[in-house]
């Protein structure tokens, strides 16, 4: 198991902020909401109580080419949308393909294309059912189709671990590269399932706001009047690969990925530990990974997904790791600004970590009306700078079954 140090080279995500990694950030810092109300007729068809989303911005299928975008589902067209943009960023590096890995996550896979099946069989028959549909609703899919585009022969994997899945496949990334499986890594995670099934079902478990009549303003992490989740779209993707590598070839460094934890609580099929005890355990193994302690960390990207039981139980997993230090920590909860992109969100707030530590800056967290003293992280509603000892950050995700994923970033 070699140490080498481990760099992110290059970065690409289409999410409700924007269609590429510098869009969605600038967009994050000028504390833009990408929550909208759904123009669907599904919405008022099958009355539902939720009647918005942080959908993309841009469609996917507008930025790849149709033949291409006809072959997959919507969460795959994400995931090639944003690795096209973060391989092209990492300079299109040249390595042998057996040198090449993908690590890659999803929440839910094809749901769309498994739906679409479904409706096309009983209103057309079994002769009318694409031949396609397997290959594209599989949760593999993203993982698959960036293998054979991007040549990468060493692995494909797939991890789907609810809305810890893309923070696990970059501590997983970490893992394989420093296992010697592959030099350079393609890493992150994606997810499309904002349709009449999953916001039915999340509302039924009283999972979702219904600010109905103001979204943007719906997803609000922290504050005392918070009443749930807003579903977001979209993927993300980091390069990965050691430092030697990456200077060897001239490649431009955001950061380094120094750690990573994961850990499941035993707990619950979808409430977290209230005690914290798997995420802070996950906090704990990532900062082992980076031979780091609690003082050193500077900037926390939370999980905080405005859910009135969430965000203080991740306050109290905190806590449990950094004493009262918790209460100084610049946090961001970016959720409140995406929405909550399930199996990609974790990426997407890796390379808001990594955004961080480069521009040494934490982002805004708007939204933010009266602050729950359950939850007195330090946040704010505009950026606040980070100090000159602060060059070591965690990126938290906590997933339905008990799924725990940190990831810990430096600066370079």
């Amino acid at each position: 198991m070699s140490n080498s140090r481990i760099v992110v080279t290059g970065i690409g995500a289409t999410s409700p902020l924007g269609g590429t990694a510098p869009e969605s950030w600038s967009a994050l810092l000028e504390g833009v909401s990408g929550t909208r109300t759904l123009e669907y007729d599904w919405v008022e068809k099958y009355q539902l109580p939720v009647t918005f989303a942080a959908e993309a911005k841009v469609r996917p299928e507008t930025v790849l080419e149709r033949p291409i975008a006809k072959r997959l589902d919507p969460s795959s067209q994400f995931a090639l949308v944003a690795a096209m943009e973060a391989w092209a960023d990492a300079g299109s590096p040249e390595v042998d393909p057996e040198r090449l890995g993908v690590d890659f996550a999803t929440g839910i896979g094809g749901l769309h294309t498994l739906l679409d099946g479904w409706d096309t069989l009983r209103e057309k028959g079994p002769r009318r059912v694409l031949p396609m549909t397997v290959p594209m609703l599989m949760p593999n899919a993203a993982a698959g189709n960036l293998s054979l585009h991007f040549n990468a022969r060493a692995y494909a994997r797939t991890v789907a671990s609810a809305c810890a899945s893309s923070t696990e496949s970059i501590v997983n990334a970490i893992e394989h590269i420093r296992a010697g499986y592959a030099d350079v890594v393609i890493a992150g995670g994606t997810e499309s399932v904002i349709h009449p099934v999953t916001i039915a079902a999340f509302s039924s478990m009283q999972a979702l706001s219904r600010r109905n009549d103001d979204p943007a303003t719906a997803s609000r992490p922290c504050s005392i009047d918070r009443d749930g989740f807003v579903m977001g779209e979209g993927a993300a993707v980091l390069i990965l690969e050691t430092e030697e590598h990456a200077r060897a070839r001239g490649a431009k460094i955001y950061a380094a990925v120094v750690g990573g934890g994961v850990t499941a609580d035993s707990y619950h099929i979808t409430a977290n530990d209230p005690e914290g005890l798997g995420a802070s355990r996950a906090v704990r193994l990532a900062l082992d990974m980076a031979d780091a302690s609690p003082d050193d960390v500077g900037h926390i990207n939370a999980h905080a997904t405005s859910t009135p039981v969430g965000d203080p139980n991740e306050y109290t997993a905190l806590r449990s790791v950094f004493g009262d230090r918790i209460d100084e920590i610049p946090v961001s909860a970016t959720k409140a600004s995406t929405g909550h992109l399930l199996g990609g969100t974790g990426a997407l707030e890796a390379i808001f970590t990594v955004m961080a530590l480069k521009e040494r800056v934490a982002p805004p967290t708007i939204n933010l009306t009266t602050q729950d003293p359950e939850v007195p992280f330090r946040i704010s509603g505009t950026p606040t700078p980070l100090g000159d000892g602060e060059h070591l950050a965690i990126s938290n995700s906590f997933g339905f079954g008990g799924h725990n994923a940190v990831a810990a970033f430096a600066s370079v």
